[in-house]
């Protein structure tokens, strides 16, 4: 089941560009929750707790983690509006915060933006998506679906 599980979440995030350290994160994490839920299963049958008590310790858990993973539930979230939106794309030349330049990678979590010097500057997409972010080159093809 784990190696199923890993399997379909790692091709997903190949086709979504992720890079190899990520996979091997997420391939951690998977097996990390599966380690959980196989002691929480265990203590379970043996009696050692009641139903109850796995609940509210999975529960702590789940905050725990929601907690833990809030930043980049948001980046991702936001990375995925800003796509979908087309608001920013690659080759835009962009200005946010007083950084000026052109989006050469557009991710789920950041922006990459390289400045006429030459810098990369790279921009969360929560940070994106809550603006100002002014986009000097789209306004034609976003009049388009006004």
């Amino acid at each position: 089941m784990n190696r199923l599980v890993t399997g379909v979440l790692v091709r997903a995030a190949k086709r979504a560009g992720v890079r190899q350290g990520d996979l091997r994160l997420l391939k951690e994490v998977v097996w990390t929750v599966f380690i959980a839920l196989a002691v929480i299963a265990i203590v379970n049958v043996s009696g050692l707790t009641s139903e109850f008590t796995v609940l509210t310790i999975s529960g702590i858990i789940a905050i725990a983690l929601s907690l833990a993973l809030q930043t980049t539930l948001s980046n991702v979230i936001s990375g995925i509006l800003v796509i979908i939106e087309g608001s920013v794309r690659t080759n835009d030349l962009v200005e946010f915060s007083g950084i000026k330049g052109k989006v050469i990678k557009l991710g789920l979590r950041n922006v990459w933006v390289e400045t006429s010097e030459g810098n990369l500057v790279i921009i969360s997409n929560s940070q994106v998506a809550t603006g100002p972010l002014i986009n000097y080159t789209a306004k034609e093809r976003l009049q388009g679906k006004l």
